[in-house]
């Protein structure tokens, strides 16, 4: 795994555990969330490295 997908990886971790202590995901349907939430960290990731910005590229100012 490289760090890019480490970095997803905890991201997601995370974000799964939020939705879980506030109800929006339960234990029974975190395999239904995991991967796409996992798979849009990783997308959004990789479209930063790509423009050199932690915004994806936007630039609001």
């Amino acid at each position: 795994m490289d760090k890019r997908e480490n970095l997803a990886l905890q991201v997601t971790k995370e974000i799964v555990v939020k939705f879980v202590e506030t109800g929006r995901i339960s234990p029974g349907n975190f395999t239904e969330h995991f991967g796409p939430i996992y798979e849009e960290v990783l997308r959004v990731i990789s479209r930063s490295e790509g423009t050199g910005t932690a915004e994806g590229g936007r630039d609001d100012g």
